[in-house]
């Protein structure tokens, strides 16, 4: 999978390069490019940003830029014979809310692009034109607002990248968790290690027993326990 990011803080991205993620890269899993925006300005001071039409507060990404970078990349793929549309995922408050179900989906993708936006956003009509050259999805990491795009686009990435065949080293560690498909999408169940009592707290008898059905059976009651207290909008 190669994954590219579009910033004008590009060393935002330097934490995709530790732990599993960074040796899925040295390995050869994954490859990421990271983009400047101000590298395709033309202006002495490297503008990215103009006031709005309309007026109001803040200032809006000019489109020149994001054109010029997005025309790089997608020349880029045109030269590869049958190469699929890339993924272009502009990260907004305004977008679809990111799910365990989007990533799943977008793991099978070969070329993912981020378009990391700041100030008040970034003109429409980049979004707009992009449709026509790219496969467009707009996302929003929850219900809040961020400063920029990069945090919503290292979340999303990591989210990805971890479903990658060979990125997690046990795939069995990906069937229980929260969310997952496997799980009917409950919250996981609590977990617990060595030492059975610490500080007058103990391990539940159960998770000692050694039954495996047992086992199965009281994690599948405290997922379905945990949902219906914290998360009651994910129960069947």
């Amino acid at each position: 999978m190669l994954i590219e990011a579009v910033t004008v803080f590009p060393e935002y991205f330097e934490p995709l390069r530790l732990s599993l993620i960074g040796k899925a890269i040295e390995s050869g899993l994954i490859d990421v490019r990271i983009h400047d925006l101000r590298d395709f300005t033309h202006d002495r001071h490297r503008t990215v940003d103009d006031t709005p039409y309309g007026g109001g507060a803040g200032m809006v990404m000019k489109p020149e830029p994001w054109g010029e970078v997005l025309d790089d990349i997608a020349s880029r793929v045109q030269t590869i014979e049958l190469q699929p549309q890339p993924t272009l995922i502009f990260t907004t408050p305004a977008g679809t809310p990111f799910a365990q179900s989007a990533a799943d989906e977008l793991a099978t993708h070969e070329h993912i692009v981020f378009a990391c936006g700041r100030y008040e956003g970034i003109d429409q009509r980049v979004i707009e034109w992009a449709r026509a050259h790219f496969d467009v999805r707009e996302y929003s990491l929850g219900d809040y607002v961020l400063n920029g795009g990069e945090v919503a686009a290292l979340a999303m990435s990591e989210a990805i990248v971890r479903l990658i065949p060979g990125v997690i080293g046990n795939p069995e560690s990906l069937i229980e968790e929260s969310h997952a498909a496997t799980s009917d999408g409950l919250l996981e169940y609590p977990v617990y290690t060595k030492p059975a009592t610490w500080r007058g707290l103990d391990v539940p008898e159960v998770l000692l027993s050694g039954h495996h059905g047992e086992v199965a059976k009281w994690r599948r009651a405290r997922s379905e326990a945990l949902t219906a207290e914290r998360r009651p909008d994910l129960l069947p």
